[in-house]
């Protein structure tokens, strides 16, 4: 019976479980891929089972892999909150998913750098959708970003914290030669008939997607067709430009030649952004980004309803704080 098992070996197994591929692993550690594999064929001797069926196309988990799995997340959980607690100052830079370079997730990043020493980094990324970051936040590829985590699944959920920021009036994207572009807001009741985009198709931002469809459900407006996901502000303003697309959006938004954006009334649909990172992080990096987000909620009243009819899922509100 193995008491003694080190970390080490047990982030290699989490990481070779994760990515069920022996090359991208080890490049994800940062280890050659002959240590990686000494490193899992000495776990498996400690444990006395077989972890991994490996063949020359793909990597599993063997039923007693699958039985480790949440074991080893969990003593890497506390064995990371054990050494957060005592360590003066982090390791390396923290890794904030902001998704553009503007708008809610952007203000809280810059009000955090403001806040910390010089020897502190909050390195922006920029990836699409919460749904995918998340992903990327569980396999400790990513230490923070923002979205709707009431949209995620519960398995996802369990391994993440999370922090009210902000309930983001949404708006749409209109062409400048829309009926509806000379309005300076639009009711919902408006778009019936219409068709908009919503980023379906691209299963990194299936939490908007799903936002999207609740909004649109009984209002009679259409989601534009799945299309596969678009990288990149430039590409995203070049693909709806020639598809000549309306697009759900928040009132924050990319500007895009030739379309404006238009707050939605009546009732104010309600974007719901958290700020999410990983169960049992430890940081100065989030201790800042943390009280940015209770600095400028407060602030700027982010988390507070509008005064007129608004609209938000309950599962959102709940997760929120937000009373109806």
């Amino acid at each position: 019976m193995p008491y003694d098992i080190d970390p080490r070996l047990l982030r290699a197994f989490l990481a070779v479980a994760e990515e069920l591929h022996f090359t991208r692993a080890a490049a994800r550690l940062y280890v050659a891929q002959q240590a990686l594999s000494r490193d899992i064929r000495r776990l498996e001797r400690e444990l006395g089972a077989a972890l991994f069926v490996r063949t020359t196309r793909q990597v599993s988990l063997t039923a007693d892999g699958t039985r480790l799995l949440p074991l080893a997340r969990r003593v890497l959980t506390a064995h990371d909150e054990l050494a957060g607690a005592f360590r003066a100052t982090p390791e390396r830079p923290l890794l904030v998913d902001v998704g553009v370079p503007i708008g809610t997730a952007h203000g809280v990043l810059e009000a955090a750098r403001e806040r910390v020493p010089d020897s502190c980094e909050l390195v922006a990324r920029f990836h699409s959708g919460l749904t995918g970051a998340a992903a990327e936040v569980a396999a400790g590829r990513l230490d923070v970003s923002f979205g709707r985590i009431a949209a995620l699944p519960p398995a996802v959920r369990a391994g993440l914290d999370h922090q009210p920021v902000r309930l983001e009036p949404m708006a749409v994207l209109l062409r400048e030669d829309h009926p509806l572009a000379a309005r300076p807001a639009v009711a919902l009741d408006e778009l019936a008939g219409e068709t908009l985009y919503a980023a379906a198709g691209n299963p990194r931002t299936a939490e908007w997607t799903d936002l999207a469809e609740r909004l649109f459900a009984g209002r009679g407006i259409a989601a534009a067709e799945p299309f596969p996901e678009i990288e990149g502000s430039q590409e995203f303003v070049r693909v709806v430009r020639k598809r000549g697309w309306s697009v759900l959006a928040s009132v924050e938004f990319i500007e895009v030649p030739g379309m404006v954006l238009r707050p939605l009334v009546d009732p104010v649909p309600l974007s719901p952004v958290s700020m999410v990172w990983r169960r049992g992080l430890r940081h100065p990096g989030l201790d800042a980004l943390r009280t940015a987000v209770r600095e400028l909620a407060g602030q700027y009243g982010w988390l507070t309803p509008p005064v007129s009819a608004w609209w938000l899922p309950e599962a959102d509100a709940r997760v929120m704080g937000v009373r109806g």
